[in-house]
């Protein structure tokens, strides 16, 4: 059928798209949209999802046409696909999931260029189908907490002994330092920021973590959250010295860390992430003993695999009060066994059908799912993208719903793996409303 689609274009849209000599040589704009009927974007499962198609030119409808669509379970294949005709500027696809999860539209819509050539555009849309009953697709595994205590009493074997340098604060009234502290193999390496002048245990903590990639600690942004009247951290994922040029990182991600993800992803002791999730452990250490702290609120906050490190840092410490992890990362390792897509950073890797054993069990041990289960914080705040192919939904909720601790999550109906600013308000309100702002 792909291979007749230029005919079928043609034969069906020629007549339509035609364009008039004047308009050859400026191409003229023509977009698709696509959006689930109800405002919510939430069904039943069996439930028929409708989709509604809209395809314009030049800021109006066009009069006739053709898509052609694919409903895929939040990434995986379905059989629902098909060619679906524009009449006035619209078309409605539909379409159903028998199990709770994530339906997309991949929509495409053709038309001639100016030289009767097949030109496409494509759009996403996402729908729920009841995500708040998305199961785990393993258990916690039984010695999950006994492992854990186990990796924080060798961290904590290792004095803390933070090296805390006076930087220049980039705003005024606040006082910026520049903090390494040892832990387990990697360092933790980050700007420290606080309120200038501000009284013993008179403040909240804030850290905030990184998405994924190779960068520095973010100056800015810890003073930011200083500057509202925080003790704030920001902290780079990889012990990184902070203040290099670009692209002393950018090598780094080019190079010798380009994928730090996969480092000894069968060992669940050596993989990187759990490195990386005892930084987090220091980097409390490390504010907690700050003079200002108001030895009542502990927030840490991210998006991506700094959603990852946050509902980490929550599952195995228990100082942490409150977290906000946006579009998180590290859900749901093991969903290919239960027929779903697992989030990334997709550690285990699955051939023939079959995933890795070896690595499938060490990820068991850094999985969002798992930490979920374990916080003892008093509330959390998650967003989710429902067309994000990074962190899919299904893996967000898969690990959302396994909080049981007050909670809220804000469906980014829209969104894929970005945050919207509407997104990034609601993760910072939580914040503010947590520590009685």
């Amino acid at each position: 059928m792909n291979r007749l689609l230029p005919l079928v274009v043609a034969l069906l849209c020629a007549p339509l798209f035609a364009q008039a000599p004047s308009q050859v040589a400026a191409a003229p704009a023509f977009k698709v949209s696509a959006r689930a009927e109800r405002a919510d974007a939430t069904y039943q499962v069996g439930e028929k999802v409708t989709f509604t198609v809209a395809v314009e030119e030049k800021g109006k409808p066009v009069a006739g046409g053709l898509i052609d669509w694919v409903i895929v379970k939040d990434g995986l294949p379905t059989e629902q696909k098909g060619f679906a005709p524009v009449v006035d500027g619209k078309a409605t696809v539909g379409g159903s999931l028998s199990e709770p999860g994530f339906l997309q539209l991949k929509v495409t819509a053709h038309r001639l260029d100016a030289r009767s050539k097949p030109l496409a555009v494509s759009a996403m849309a996402g729908a729920a189908i009841e995500p708040t009953k998305i199961p785990r697709s393993l258990p916690v595994p039984e010695d999950f907490d006994a492992f854990w205590e186990g990796m924080k009493r060798k961290l904590a074997a290792v004095p803390v002994a933070p090296t805390i340098r006076p930087v220049k604060a980039p705003l005024p009234g606040v006082e910026s330092f520049d903090v390494t502290a040892p832990a387990l193999g990697l360092p933790i390496s980050a700007y420290l920021a606080k309120p200038a002048g501000a009284k013993p245990k008179s403040l909240p903590i804030i850290l905030t973590v990184h998405g994924a990639g190779v960068n520095d600690s973010s100056l800015g942004g810890s003073a930011s959250w200083a500057s509202r009247g925080f003790i704030a951290m920001d902290m780079n994922a990889h012990g990184l010295p902070n203040g290099k040029p670009k692209q002393f990182y950018a090598d780094l991600y080019a190079g010798p860390m380009k994928g730090y993800r996969y480092e000894n992803r069968q060992d669940r002791e050596k993989g990187y992430f759990t490195g990386m999730m005892l930084r987090l452990v220091r980097a409390i250490d490390v504010l907690t003993a700050q003079p200002e702290w108001d030895g009542k609120h502990v927030v840490v906050s991210g998006t991506s695999q700094g959603g990852f490190q946050a509902i980490a840092a929550a599952g195995i410490d228990g100082r942490v009060t409150f977290f906000a992890a946006g579009v998180p990362a590290g859900c749901d390792h093991s969903g290919m066994l239960v027929g779903r897509i697992a989030g990334w950073p997709k550690i285990v890797p699955v051939e023939g059908g079959k995933p890795d054993a070896a690595v499938l069990e060490a990820s068991r041990y850094v999985d969002c799912v798992n930490f979920a289960a374990r916080t003892k914080a008093k509330g959390a705040y998650f967003t989710v993208g429902f067309i994000d192919t990074v962190c899919p939904p299904t893996s967000v909720y898969a690990a959302y719903n396994q909080l049981p601790i007050p909670k809220e999550i804000y469906d980014d109906i829209p969104s894929g793996h970005s945050h919207s600013q509407a997104a990034r308000d609601g993760m910072t309100k939580a914040v503010m409303r947590h520590v009685g702002r």
